[in-house]
């Protein structure tokens, strides 16, 4: 393969990952990984859609903004943080809860992460990314589909804020109107309660007006099966079984009270005593709630028999959980009359979405993949083999050099040289074995002759011993002029194959960056 068809092929291998990641990814729910449980529900085939209203419900979204991380107030990597976690959320309203086509959402609290800390006009600005993100600021796109809201904790704030921020409840009454209301949807009626404000002093007014609305509701007679809706979850004890679609450790009970003991400071559920209110005062038959972040599902005793709870996980891959999710309940269009239809009449199910984290690890992968696979693939017109083969004779070449001065080297460290005189006077040098012994007459001789003047004819022939030994010593001047060579080559191939990989990087790049950028901004900008 040619170094063209390579790029040409990565090109395609990266633009069909930003059109899964980016947006087919997003399909999965409504091409049918998730359904209506009505429809999937065996025991419900036989009956209808128009049997059931389809309702959509989502949680905890909680808007990053400048008390999400420590990061300056408008700085560049808090508004990117900001901008890739809402287009996420957009995109799994617009891509995979609204093709389900539901006939009513929910939503079940956290909307801004630190909204009874923002000021007025920060809240405005969150707000205004929240009307965006779930298209509210265009009820008429969606006008045949009710929107139902629910404060949580990060909305409003415990019960130690509510007398020191009372302008964070009014604020939020005043967008998203009454903390506790019921409604109906078909033929089931859902009770919205402020959990935030229950277990709080009981002399407050707060906490009084949602008890006074709980004691209203239990009064009242009961003509439909009944579902709770509270952001924060019902009381369970210390490592209760979440099911299998929890994905995180179990969150254990914990409460925290102010120093008078009155007020709540924070709180991961509601009291044991709370919870056994809630469920004999209202009698609900399933129980909605948030705040964990992550799916559970667990069952309550009441003196009116067991209670489910299905706590929904976030809407958001920025809050702690790896799995962002939402929930489809089918509730029934009509009133059970046995308890067969009863078990019916309010239908679950889970639905999850794509693995952001994981679609960015993947692009991560993907980009060191192709860098290595630019670096490493051979010149177009050379085969691998050919680049190995070269290697290995370069090798050998060092090798056999090395080899040929090392034997020249044992040579000489095995012999000695002996000066010989002969009969006109003329030195010569002779080479001589170690393992020969030295005649005692030659080293007197050689001691005797050693203030002999050298004539002419001895430097000629000591010149001719020395030209020898240098000629010897060629090989290794020939070795140390190939490992500069040698490394000049191989510091000329490294720069060329950096500046190809960096020109087929900018192929590459100039064909998917603006499709990536067409892809961002398609799913941000309203249609």
């Amino acid at each position: 393969m040619k170094q063209a068809e390579l790029t040409g092929l990565l090109c395609v291998i990266w633009a069909v990952t930003l059109l899964y990641g980016e947006m087919v990814a997003f399909w999965r729910p409504s091409l049918g990984s998730c359904s209506w449980p009505h429809q999937s529900n065996n025991a419900s085939s036989s009956m209808a859609d128009r049997d059931y209203v389809k309702v959509a419900v989502l949680t905890d979204p909680q808007l990053m903004d400048r008390t999400s991380l420590p990061l300056p107030p408008k700085s560049l990597a808090l508004e990117l943080a900001q901008f890739f976690a809402d287009l996420f959320m957009r995109r799994a309203f617009h891509q995979s809860v609204l093709p389900l086509q539901p006939d009513v959402i929910f939503f079940l609290g956290d909307y801004f992460d630190g909204g009874p800390y923002l000021s007025d006009e920060e809240w405005k600005e969150s707000l205004s990314r929240l009307k965006h993100i779930f298209s509210l600021s265009a009820p008429e796109r969606y006008s045949n589909i009710p929107v139902y809201y629910l404060s949580g904790n990060h909305d409003i704030g415990y019960g130690i804020l509510h007398s020191r921020r009372a302008e964070a409840i009014k604020r939020y009454e005043k967008e998203f109107g009454s903390r506790n209301y019921r409604f109906a949807v078909g033929k089931v009626e859902f009770i919205a309660i402020d959990a935030q404000t229950i277990d709080g002093n009981p002399q407050g007014i707060l906490t009084s007006s949602t008890h006074d609305f709980i004691k209203n509701v239990s009064m009242d007679v009961q003509a439909y099966p009944r579902v709770l809706l509270t952001h924060i979850p019902l009381y369970r004890q210390d490592w209760t079984d979440c099911g299998p679609n929890r994905n995180s450790e179990i969150v254990n009970q914990r409460i925290v009270r102010s120093a008078d003991g009155q007020e709540v400071v924070y709180q991961n559920y509601i009291t044991e005593e709370s919870s056994k209110y809630l469920l004999d005062s209202i009698q609900p038959v399933l129980v909605l709630s948030g705040h964990d972040h992550d799916q559970c599902h667990v069952i309550h005793e009441s003196k009116y028999g067991p209670v489910g709870e299905y706590t929904v996980g976030t809407v958001s891959w920025q809050q702690g959980n790896l799995y962002p999710s939402f929930m489809l309940v089918s509730t029934s269009n009509f009133v059970p009359s046995t308890a067969s239809d009863a078990e019916e009449a309010i239908l679950t199910q889970p639905c999850f979405l794509p693995m952001q984290t994981h679609i960015y690890i993947w692009y991560l992968s993907l980009f060191a993949l192709t860098l290595l696979a630019l670096l490493l693939w051979p010149s177009s017109g050379v085969s691998v083999g050919h680049h190995f083969s070269d290697l290995m004779g370069l090798g050998k070449q060092l090798i056999s050099s090395i080899k040929s001065r090392t034997k020249e080297k044992n040579e000489d460290l095995n012999c000695e040289y002996e000066m010989i005189w002969d009969a006109e006077g003329s030195m010569h040098l002779v080479k001589k074995a170690l393992s020969t012994p030295i005649a005692r007459t030659s080293e007197k001789n050689l001691a005797e002759r050693g203030t002999a003047v050298m004539r002419p004819t001895a430097r000629k022939n000591s010149s001719q011993e020395i030209e020898v030994t240098v000629n010897a010593d060629t090989d290794t001047d020939a070795m140390a002029k190939l490992l500069p060579r040698a490394s000049r080559s191989w510091t000329k191939r490294v720069i060329k194959r950096l500046v190809r990989t960096f020109r087929m990087v900018i192929i590459i790049a100039a064909v998917n960056v603006p499709l990536y950028v067409m892809l961002l901004f398609k799913d941000w900008i309203d249609k």
